[in-house]
């Protein structure tokens, strides 16, 4: 377990280390634990991959539609709870933390429970809805009765748990917890699949792989905040779940346009693959593979602004506006930097990537065709990695500084505005080449939107004309 800091430690690091070093101490960790819970995510991709058959790959890509459902679940209260008790840190009313993290973290249990039954009284239906189809809907089954329906709970909670850890200031626990689940997945993937599980049951071998990692992470989690919390205030104890109404409309302010931010992008994604499903069990294949490798650039930029949030959020609170904007420059050119460089490699490199992820054991013919969709729907694809960078860290700045409307504006224009009619417009001018330029298209309009929303922001705090509140 990673050494614990002191609250001195903390609080000079958020109010008075060099900006590029408090980034990196925030971001690094959470970097590493996206891009190892992306690793781990593409696993179940890569050893489905093995067996040669393209209509499991479809399965687990049309699942992870449901699985990705977490993130807003998480976000409610993980992403709410977390920057108001960064921003509680930076008005140093400590009091309080025990309280909100408690709610959080068994609002978000409730809520999933809520959630894992929905999906458990509509599955089939509801995976023929997303794409499935009679080849593909037994494997689909299997991967989200055991991950989604079963596995929820340690997914959801310890997400949660994650945002709290890091927004008291503990990056390096919650990257290690995240990043030590993503590792004991990929060894188990393998153990399940290939060993363990009889032929034909591939995709049950990687939920089950999944769902045991995920819990192992929850119960590190469990285990760090009991450890830490004389330090952080964070609490487990369900006496500490009751929380006043302004504490409730402080995690919810932001808490909500974090989660509708996120199933606004969930069911734009939904159109997306009954778009694409419509083409074919390989086109969606490779939709799938190519979905796991553009989310590298993604992880990357999304780890730089989940971890500025604590710092934005924090000197946001405690009125120093100089080094909340310091900060948030550094991370913006992070992530165009980080962008940039995702163009060039996807472009140099579309072709052994998307092999990496498909035997070539499998019928040959639907094989081939998979890869050559795939390489193509990737040099396309990947054309959106500097603008969704930006996105992200103008949605993070809007979610730290407690200003949940200016984030779902964002979110409603970018998903509801351009990216869901372009995907129908896209589509039928050019079939799957026009879905898959949908959303390059729609980050580009909606980053000029969300720098507008964030520069208008930024000078009317300079001008003293909105208020910070708690």
């Amino acid at each position: 377990m990673a050494k614990l800091q002191t609250k001195e430690e903390r609080d000079l690091l958020f109010s008075s280390a060099p900006v590029g070093k408090a980034l990196m101490t925030m971001a690094i960790p959470t970097i590493v634990s996206q891009l190892i819970n992306l690793i781990y995510n593409m696993a179940d991709t890569f050893f489905v991959g093995r067996t040669g058959n393209p209509y499991m790959i479809a399965a687990v890509s049309v699942s992870f539609t449901l699985f990705l459902f977490n993130i807003p679940l998480s976000g409610l209260f993980g992403v709410g709870g977390g920057s108001y008790i960064a921003r509680l840190l930076g008005k140093q009313q400590y009091d309080k933390i025990s309280h909100i993290c408690a709610f959080s973290i068994y609002g978000s249990l409730a809520l999933t429970l809520v959630y894992s039954l929905a999906v458990f009284l509509t599955l089939e239906p509801l995976l023929y809805l997303l794409g499935a189809s009679s080849e593909t809907i037994g494997f689909a089954k299997q991967y989200v009765m055991v991950v989604v329906i079963i596995g929820n709970i340690p997914t959801v909670v310890s997400a949660t748990m994650s945002h709290m850890l890091r927004n008291a200031g503990y990056s390096k626990q919650a990257g290690f917890g995240l990043s030590g689940g993503g590792i004991l997945n990929i060894l188990l993937d393998p153990l399940f699949m290939f060993v363990l599980m009889p032929d034909g049951y591939q995709v049950l071998g990687a939920a089950i792989a999944t769902c045991l990692a995920n819990t192992a992470t929850l119960i590190y989690f469990i285990l760090v905040i009991q450890r830490t919390k004389d330090e952080t205030g964070l609490s487990l104890d369900i006496r500490n779940v009751k929380v006043d109404k302004e504490d409730a409309v402080e995690i919810f302010k932001v808490g909500i346009p974090s989660a509708i931010t996120t199933l606004l992008m969930d069911f734009s994604n939904m159109f997306l693959n009954a778009s694409m499903a419509a083409h074919g069990d390989l086109q969606m294949a490779a939709y799938g593979i190519v979905g796991k490798i553009e989310r590298l650039s993604n992880a990357i930029c999304l780890g730089i602004s989940i971890g500025s949030l604590p710092l934005i959020a924090f000197n946001f609170s405690a009125g120093n506006f100089k080094r909340m904007k310091a900060i948030i420059k550094a991370a913006i050119f992070s992530s165009l930097c980080v962008g940039l460089c995702s163009i060039g490699i996807y472009q140099l490199f579309a072709a052994p990537l998307v092999h990496f992820f498909i035997s070539s054991k499998g019928n040959a013919q639907e094989v081939a065709l998979t890869v050559s969709y795939g390489i193509s729907f990737l040099r396309l694809r990947c054309l959106n990695a500097p603008f969704t960078g930006l996105n992200f860290a103008a949605n993070n700045t809007f979610q730290a500084t407690g200003d949940g409307k200016l984030s779902l504006i964002q979110a409603f224009i970018r998903q509801m505005l351009l990216y869901v009619p372009l995907i129908f417009i896209l589509d039928k001018l050019w079939g799957e080449t026009g879905l898959m330029l949908s959303y390059p298209v729609t980050e580009v309009v909606s980053c000029l939107v969300a720098l507008l929303l964030l520069i208008n922001k930024l000078k009317k705090l300079s001008a003293g004309k909105t208020a910070v509140t708690t």
